[in-house]
């Protein structure tokens, strides 16, 4: 509990704050203040709580944002009505439909950061608080665009989310790799059972969805973040590698050649898979590159950076296709840039998709596929994005229907189309010693045991 007197209050006036416990920092100066957990975990509440008690006490410019905002309905507008009159201060703030603002000055503002670019977003340069709801949602592009727009002196981020996948910008952002001055404090429906603030009603339906939904619980009610999304179509097999130990570091083996499976792509994403067969049982999915508007060329010329040894590089079907504008194609475009051992997945064929992902499950127990994220100009470099893409691969559902049909065609299918082709040539690979050694132009990492404990 805390008690704050509105500016424009007569003097008697207080405002009483019924906040959990843990959360009395909220009132404290932060420059980032993040709280994220599960279900009933009063995040928004005592946000909004705090929020309008702060404005009340002293004339602040407040923005409230979220990803996708198509109206204020989808907006916390309501939540902070309801905890103004709640507080008994509606006769202090001024409510319409598109802001709220106080007596002494302060205003409320509502925005959906997916409708900002750089430049519209300077709008919010003003701002001493900005709170995003819902920051489970916002992309790695709206953070870069927001966070050096509110930069006014002693001005804050507050930050409140559901965490959803692991590998997500906003949990990576704000609860693995925090800035200096975060305040991070996860909190839950234990937290409200505590202060006597969770009803026994909602209790039942937590319990009763833990006995109904028992893979979906951890994640709603306990705020543990998802290894993959929901309706994924490797789910289990990537379940499986988390178990297993299978998604680490691992390593280029000077040993053994790269070997490349490439998805070809301009517009869309170009996509390279870069792994190592260190024995008959074991794929090491070492290195992985991802871009748009890339030439060939650059490509190559960032490949040739790694220092690897060279392998086979391994074209889609179409990848022999002559294109009439430039008289050539990408085998022999590769070919020119000395890509010497350049062959075509299915001799030429479209292969069938669901094949395909039947040949992934089975290829799953034998791969290891490394966790990093390297610097790199534009675009990913680092097979971490291929995990993302293994994990948010899913299937369309079509409304009419409501059964999965083929896989969703989305920013995460080339990485998944490519891991298929790997699936489809892994086997017809060869190690035979390549005939165009690269010295390493970077130092390597190295281990003693490649196989990764398979070797024996």
């Amino acid at each position: 509990m805390a008690i704050l007197a509105p500016d424009a209050a007569p003097p008697t006036r207080v405002i009483r704050i019924d906040l959990p416990r843990k959360l009395g920092f909220l009132l404290e100066p932060h420059p980032y203040k993040v709280l994220y957990g599960g279900r009933f975990g009063l995040k928004s509440w005592s946000v909004a709580s705090a929020l309008t008690a702060i404005g009340a006490s002293r004339r602040k410019r407040i923005l409230c944002a979220r990803e996708f905002q198509t109206s204020i309905a989808e907006s916390v507008h309501q939540v902070l009505k309801g905890r103004i009159e709640a507080m008994d201060i509606g006769g202090f703030y001024r409510i319409n439909d598109r802001e709220i603002v106080g007596g002494n000055g302060t205003e409320f503002s509502f925005a959906g950061l997916a409708d900002h670019t750089a430049d519209s977003i300077k709008s919010f340069e003003g701002a001493d608080i900005c709170w995003v709801e819902e920051a489970h949602k916002v992309t790695k592009r709206s953070w870069d665009i927001l966070l050096p727009t509110i930069r006014k002196e002693g001005s804050e981020i507050w930050v409140t989310f559901n965490p959803e996948m692991l590998t997500d910008d906003t949990y990576q952002r704000w609860v693995v790799n925090p800035p200096p001055g975060t305040v991070k404090v996860q909190t839950g429906w234990q937290d409200a059972e505590a202060q006597g603030w969770f009803p026994a009603k909602e209790n039942e339906k937590r319990l009763h969805f833990k006995r109904t939904q028992p893979d979906d619980y951890d994640n709603i009610w306990e705020g543990v973040p998802k290894s993959v999304v929901a309706g994924a179509i490797y789910a289990k097999e990537m379940n499986e590698m988390v178990k297993t130990g299978r998604i680490r570091a691992v390593p280029y083996d000077p040993r053994f050649p790269v070997h490349t499976v490439w998805d070809l792509g301009w517009n869309d994403a170009m996509v390279v898979i870069m792994f190592q067969l260190v024995a008959p049982s074991v794929v090491n999915v070492i290195n992985y590159y991802e871009d748009n508007f890339r030439r060939y060329d650059e490509v190559v010329s960032l490949l040739n950076t790694l220092g690897y040894n060279w392998g086979e590089d391994w074209l889609p079907h179409d990848g022999g296709n002559h294109n009439p504008m430039t008289g050539t194609s990408p085998k022999k475009e590769l070919e020119r840039l000395d890509r010497k051992r350049v062959k075509i997945i299915g001799d030429g064929k479209r292969p069938d998709p669901e094949i395909g992902i039947g040949q992934v499950r089975m290829m799953f127990p034998r791969v290891y596929i490394d966790n990093s994220t390297f610097e790199h100009a534009t675009g990913y470099l680092g097979a971490a994005r291929l995990l993302d893409c293994m994990r948010r691969t899913t299937r369309n559902v079509p409304k009419s229907t409501g059964e999965p049909t083929e896989q969703k065609r989305d920013e995460f299918k080339h990485g998944a189309d490519a891991f298929r082709g790997l699936a489809t040539i892994v086997d017809r690979v060869t190690n035979e010693t390549s005939r165009r050694p690269n010295r390493p132009t970077v130092a390597q990492h190295r281990v003693a045991d490649p196989g990764l404990g398979m070797l024996g």
